[in-house]
């Protein structure tokens, strides 16, 4: 493989990991302080948008990369990245600990913030250094900025709507004491069950492009990464999860019988099959 600096990516690969310790060993501190642990979820997009800030530097630092590459992917990945904490932040502001969160510490052995440390934030730091794999590649990639990178913001940009809509939209019906206890299934969750997860999909594999535009080393590298995130939405933490804790809501079994369950389609006319439920 080529078109990587070899030896200045792999210093890089450590400050990107630096970069996303950091902000989960203050983020567990504000934890402990305030006492409620789902503040790390916050605490996720901010990890990307400091390892994509510190990456693009400690590269331009180095001469290495292009400066618009290098530009392009940290203003896409802090864009996301914050948007996306802000949005978990303001969701979850005066409510007590995530039951995730108290349902794992109750089986803690020992202090459960030791526990947390080890099994939350930690392990949450590893995964944001790993799906960064395309943020990282991309900001050491040389070459100059062709249209594949243009084509993967399209898609990332695609993505951002998707998401920021959805969480809108999920918003604004709840916010209203009519709703309560309802299914969502207006706008875009008419169309997928996960609007939000379904924008991730997109913003992460928009991101790889862009690193592919950095040649087939990066592109090598970084694929890791929207591998493992889309496993994490379908398959793993997101989608599989929620799912399992929301069979039992009232309307569910319809809403996932006619409502496609990650890729976006029309919603079905007639049930498909009597009783329904999705996964």
């Amino acid at each position: 493989m080529s078109g990587l600096p070899w030896g200045a990516f792999g210093a890089g690969l450590g400050w990107a990991a630096a970069a996303a310790f950091a902000v989960m060993l203050v983020t567990f501190a504000v934890a402990v302080r305030k006492g409620v642990h789902r503040v790390v979820d916050a605490a996720w997009g901010v990890g990307f948008a400091a390892v994509a800030v510190v990456t693009s530097a400690v590269a331009a630092a180095a001469g290495e990369g292009d400066p618009v590459r290098q530009v392009l992917v940290t203003v896409l990945t802090v864009v996301w990245g914050l948007r996306l904490a802000v949005h978990i932040g303001r969701r979850g502001r005066g409510h007590g600990e995530d039951p995730r969160y108290d349902a794992m510490l109750a089986k803690a052995p020992g202090n459960r913030n030791l526990y947390a440390l080890r099994m939350v934030y930690l392990l949450q730091g590893a995964l944001v250094w790993l799906v960064s794999l395309p943020v990282q590649a991309a900001a050491y990639g040389s070459g100059p900025v062709t249209l594949l990178a243009w084509t993967g913001t399209a898609v990332w940009a695609a993505g951002l709507v998707f998401e920021a809509v959805g969480d809108a939209q999920l918003a604004r019906f709840k916010a209203d004491p009519a709703h309560q206890g309802r299914i969502m299934d207006r706008g875009l969750w008419s169309w997928t069950r996960h609007p939000n997860y379904f924008g991730d999909f997109l913003v992460w594999w928009g991101l790889f492009l862009v690193a592919c535009d950095a040649g087939t080393a990066a592109a090598a590298v970084s694929v890791v990464s929207p591998l493992v995130m889309t496993y994490l939405l379908i398959g793993g933490s997101g989608k599989r999860l929620l799912e399992r804790r929301m069979a039992d809501r009232p309307g569910w079994s319809a809403y996932a019988d006619r409502t496609s369950g990650f890729f976006p389609r029309p919603p079905r006319r007639r049930p498909r099959r009597a009783g329904g439920g999705g996964a």
